[in-house]
């Protein structure tokens, strides 16, 4: 039986074919970061898409995990301090990694080697950490998971 889809406190996009989860606690800057990847990507016209903003629902298809959007916000984001802005989305998309964003200043200075996120009864995904003063999250993202840059089109 496939459990219940899962509400969860993130923001969801894709860039290229990956589906990326952004995690963290409230206020670090999750939507941020992702509208930064989407503007970047876009730039480089790379398909970038948002999936959910702020409440993911997260269920497993499969061998994936798919976070799909809950229709009142769709296509919609906030970006803390400036408003909420409408981004191209779609409603739903498999993820393959999540990213914890911290704050430097409330981290240890490396963290474990092959962090995963657990979604309880759903299963797991890599996850790497981010800074949320991260100026270029892509290139952080395509240092810490090097195969992912040779697997065009991330960006």
């Amino acid at each position: 039986m496939t459990p219940a889809p899962r509400n969860i406190h993130a923001t969801a996009i894709v860039i290229g074919n990956r589906g990326l989860l952004f995690v963290g606690p409230p206020g670090i800057g999750k939507s941020m970061m992702a509208f930064t990847c989407l503007a970047v990507a876009r730039r480089e016209n790379v398909r970038s898409l948002l999936i959910a903003d702020d409440q993911v629902f997260i269920n497993r298809d499969g061998d994936r995990i798919v976070a799909t959007c809950p229709p009142a916000i769709a296509g919609m984001m906030e970006l803390r301090g400036s408003g909420i802005v409408a981004i191209d989305n779609i409603a739903a998309a498999p993820i393959d990694l999540a990213i914890r964003v911290i704050s430097l200043a409330d981290c240890e200075r490396l963290p474990p080697e092959s962090e995963e996120f657990q979604l309880e009864n759903i299963g797991a995904l890599p996850l790497v950490r981010i800074a949320n003063t991260a100026m270029d999250p892509l290139a952080v993202i395509g240092a810490l998971v090097p195969g992912w840059r040779s697997e065009a089109p991330f960006w």
